[in-house]
């Protein structure tokens, strides 16, 4: 009589008084979810941005667990419900980024502190699966670390890549049209001309929206998108950070990029742009330029790499004039004020007293001469205390 075989079996052979059975290979499940872990870091602290991807069936919420292998802590995280017991960590979705269909991803990022190395977790868990398909670790039972607060997300506008919990930070993502709404509006406090501002959402830095403005040459081509409430938790020292990409090296002619009205210096601006190819501040009053434009001033300064995004930080502390300034987390010695009068850099910038008391934000174009040029801002964050990159 003949038989079926059973469907797991592929071949039976008899072998002396045994027999051998030979099974189908077993498949191999999709990872649970995959991670890109991105780190920007300097001597004792980081920001990591890290999107998830779902390997597996579709999620209205998940959580992202894992262990590092050194001392770094979580401060403070945006996108997410960040929560660390000793060296492990659990980051929960938040109410507009829960829901996962299969192969959807999103972002979220953290700041913390370390010291030592910094180095990547080797193993990840989604909503406790392991990501690797192995079984995830869990920590020792004997001995367990006291849990640390967590970590409430931003309350701004998602994404917020890098915002500190004492910031104000805006990444474009609410904006519904396409001129700058909310507490942005388009402005040109002095003259107009051709150039423009607008909201993009063809170029983006993080999630999908970004400012773009397009810088017209000539004297009275002045374009801004303005913002009086980004600056009103910091001060009397204000941390200004804001990614920029741009298509056209600075000119040899003085422009600006980011001005700033100073309410205590007759409501002139401090500028931030650029001079001789590389970047500068001056203040509107005197026209005062930091560093000097002489050439050994100059090269103590840099230039805007073009074609790829900028991180642009800059401190201005208003109890006693200071001012530092870093491009892609390294401190710019041309363009640091500290009181110190230091040949080629401040000699203009110290000949007199200057307590500045900032109001506004802009962010744009004002050229005086030669120039054009196109750019896109976005992930701005101002607060009483260092962003990072």
């Amino acid at each position: 009589m003949r038989r079926r075989l059973i469907p797991m079996v592929v071949a039976a052979a008899l072998a002396g008084t045994g027999f051998v059975v030979l099974r189908a290979p077993a498949v191999t499940a999709a990872p649970a979810c995959t991670v890109d872990w991105t780190v920007n870091q300097w001597s004792s602290g980081f920001t990591a941005d890290v999107q998830v991807t779902n390997g597996g069936a579709p999620v209205t919420s998940w959580t992202l667990s894992w262990r590092f292998a050194g001392d770094q802590r979580v401060t403070n995280g945006w996108n997410a419900t960040v929560t660390q017991t000793g060296s492990d960590v659990t980051a929960a979705s938040v109410g507009w980024n829960g829901a996962l269909a299969t192969g959807a991803s999103t972002r979220f990022g953290f700041q913390g502190t370390y010291s030592g190395t910094n180095t990547k977790p080797a193993a990840f868990s989604f909503n406790g699966v392991s990501c690797s398909g192995d079984t995830p670790s869990s920590p020792s039972p004997s001995n367990p670390p006291s849990p640390s607060p967590s970590v409430s997300p931003s309350t701004s506008t998602p994404p917020q890549q890098g915002c500190v919990a004492t910031a104000i930070c805006d990444g474009f993502e609410t904006q519904t049209g396409t001129a700058p709404g909310g507490d942005w509006s388009i402005a040109a406090p002095d003259c107009s001309g051709a150039g423009t501002v607008a909201v993009d959402r063809t170029v983006a830095r993080s999630g999908s929206t970004s400012l773009r403005v397009n810088g017209a040459a000539g004297y009275c081509n002045h374009v801004f998108a303005a913002n009086t409430r980004i600056l009103g938790t910091a001060g009397p020292v204000w941390y200004v950070r804001y990614w920029v990409r741009h298509t056209t090296a600075l000119p040899t002619s003085h422009i600006t990029t980011v001005a700033m009205r100073d309410s205590a210096d007759g409501n002139r601006d401090l500028r931030f742009g650029g001079q001789n190819g590389a970047l500068q501040f001056n203040r509107a009053s005197d026209d005062a330029t930091l560093p000097e434009q002489s050439p050994a001033g100059v090269a103590l300064s840099a230039p805007l790499p073009v074609n790829t995004w900028n991180c642009v930080e800059f401190k201005v502390d208003g109890r006693d004039g200071t001012i530092e300034t870093w491009l892609n987390n390294t401190s710019v010695p041309g363009l640091l004020e500290d009181g110190v009068p230091t040949h080629d850099i401040d000699s203009q910038w110290l000949n007199r007293t200057w307590r500045p008391a900032l109001t506004d934000l802009r962010l744009g174009w004002e050229s005086y001469g030669e120039g054009t040029d196109t750019l896109w801002y976005d992930d701005v964050a101002v607060s009483s205390q260092r962003n990072g990159c």
